[in-house]
């Protein structure tokens, strides 16, 4: 079981998450979008304390952490349970494809350097980099950065993989080799929380969408409930102003 429990975070006088509870399945794919501003890449960080909450919990399977005042051997406990894929793909420069995914395993799972090749060059192939092993991140394209970094957090096997606007930060040609990518991972059974505020991508990708506004979940739904005729009339306004503020046609629901 992964869940937060009243999880809630303030920036001043300003609430970002409001005591939330969600439950996030195994095996499955939870797409958190909403307006700027709503609170969902805060909510995405708390999952794994990059982002300290000022108050609730965490559970993942039999860790239960106190997420303001967690214990620094449950924070790393937390941590190994899962893994964050990055908007800016946070990968070192002077480091290969190949050294990039090996190094957690080296530092944090404490693997040999020989044995964490093997494991990194794994993942490599599965994300269809495995030709790139030798390549630093300025040999390659946005889109294999960020398979790149997807193979390093899949390397830690998670528990859950955490994902910030995956394809944001990528041109619109290289957003179709990410999302392959990660429909493959969702295959193969990986639990996933994604934020984006890619519809499309959303609507392919998510086994459920759960909408936050004002640090509140105003929805938490399967997607053909999101996106269809009986979606509520704030999510129906949520998807005609995306679609309106992107230049294209209103949403057809």
């Amino acid at each position: 079981m992964i869940a937060l429990e009243q999880l809630s975070k303030s920036f001043g006088d300003r609430v970002i998450l409001d005591g939330l509870d969600l439950e996030f399945v195994d095996g499955g794919v939870t797409a958190i979008v909403g307006p700027s501003g709503a609170g969902k890449s805060t909510l995405l960080r708390s999952v794994n304390l990059l982002e300290r909450p000022d108050a609730g919990r965490i559970v993942v399977d039999d860790l239960t952490v106190d997420a303001a005042h967690a214990a620094r051997a449950d924070v790393l406990e937390l941590r190994r349970r899962t893994a964050m894929v990055f908007q800016q793909f946070q990968l070192f420069a002077r480091k290969t494809a190949l050294e990039n995914v090996a190094e957690g395993l080296r530092i944090v799972r404490g693997l040999a350097r020989d044995d964490a090749d093997v494991a990194a060059l794994a993942q490599l192939d599965r994300v269809g980099l495995a030709g790139h092993a030798a390549h630093y991140p300025a040999q390659l394209s946005g889109g294999q950065q960020q398979r790149v970094g997807i193979a390093r957090a899949l390397a830690m096997e998670p528990r859950v993989l955490l994902l910030d606007e995956p394809t944001s930060a990528l041109d619109p040609e290289l957003v179709g080799e990410v999302l392959q990518v990660i429909r493959e991972i969702a295959a193969a059974g990986q639990t996933m929380v994604i934020v984006s505020h890619e519809m499309h991508f959303v609507r392919q990708i998510a086994d459920r969408v759960t909408f936050l506004e004002g640090g509140r979940i105003v929805a938490d739904e399967p997607p053909e409930t999101f996106f269809g005729a009986t979606a509520s009339e704030r999510t129906r306004s949520f998807l005609r102003e995306y679609h309106l503020a992107r230049g294209g046609p209103e949403y057809q629901i």
